[in-house]
């Protein structure tokens, strides 16, 4: 009976044919067939994400296309947008960075109801209206301010209205992007590695660099992607806050919006361009394994 169960055992466990074709079923993701319901409400899905970036191509002017992309303001708002967004998203991995690393590790978390609470605010920007966002910001860093007023009067520092500005509100929106994807990252990798290092004899700051940021680099990368591409697309927030100024604060968004209402031509040539950014910032950024790939 022992050498039957042995045998068994081993058979299971062998690599043959079936089960290579088991790991590479999993491996690809199509070891469990889907409901053939679920079709319907997918490519609806895709078709309303996917059909409004068509309607764009279809109205395009393709022979101004070259004009319009470089005169001299698309190029202004290019460069300020493209400019602005690598500051801010800098800044939100400067700060968001340790904020995500402090909620998933800190002692914080022995104190649930205050957690909570915490979290709530980081999160706020997520949900918030983007143009609230500006305002907020504008009542807190404007002249008459809660700390603007002070700034203006000890310093002589005017934020509003200014590139400074631009980037404030660009990391205000953007920076929970990259704390939701850091913190799930911290989160789904634990702390048992981090422990075995420190019974080793490694401190905090070396396992942190050894350990923690090699394991989390992947939820890092998808969230300066994600933080880099709310940043070339932020609107609301900077409108109210900083205004639109010609190589100032007009950003690509903003240049859009003023184009839409005069030159239809020229905000489709924008939009696309925002798109064609877009798609190589997702692209290019995008870590492989958050696709299914190995």
């Amino acid at each position: 009976m022992t050498a039957a169960r042995t045998g068994l055992g081993d058979l299971e466990e062998a690599p043959g044919p079936g089960r290579r074709r088991e790991r590479a079923a999993d491996r690809h993701g199509t070891g469990v067939g889907l409901p053939a319901w679920m079709w319907f409400p997918a490519a609806l899905g895709f078709l309303l994400i996917a059909l409004p970036v068509f309607g764009l191509l279809w109205e395009a002017d393709w022979a101004e296309m070259p004009s319009l992309l470089t005169s001299p303001a698309a190029l202004s708002a290019l460069r300020l947008s493209l400019l602005t967004a690598a500051v801010s998203t800098t800044l939100c991995l400067l700060f968001g960075g340790p904020l995500a690393v402090v909620l998933a590790r800190g002692r914080i978390n022995r104190f649930p109801g205050l957690m909570r609470a915490i979290r709530s605010i980081v999160l706020l920007p997520l949900v918030l209206p983007p143009v609230v966002g500006g305002l907020a910001l504008l009542f807190l860093l404007g002249a008459r301010g809660l700390v603007g007023q002070g700034l203006n009067t000890a310093f002589g520092i005017f934020i509003p209205f200014t590139t400074i500005a631009v980037i404030l509100a660009q990391t205000f929106v953007a920076m929970p992007f990259l704390i939701v994807a850091l913190e799930g990252a911290l989160r789904t990798a634990g702390e048992r590695y981090e422990a075995t290092a420190a019974t080793l004899g490694a401190s905090p700051a070396l396992a942190f660099r050894r350990v923690t940021v090699p394991l989390v680099l992947p939820g890092l990368a998808s969230g300066l992607v994600l933080a880099f591409a709310r940043c070339m697309g932020e609107f609301g927030a900077t409108i109210a806050f900083a205004g639109s100024l010609e190589g100032t604060t007009r950003t690509l968004p903003l240049l859009v919006y003023l184009q839409g209402e005069t030159d239809i031509a020229g905000a489709v040539a924008l939009s696309l361009l925002l798109v064609v950014v877009s798609l190589i910032v997702i692209v290019v950024g995008r870590p492989r394994g958050t696709d299914g790939q190995r």
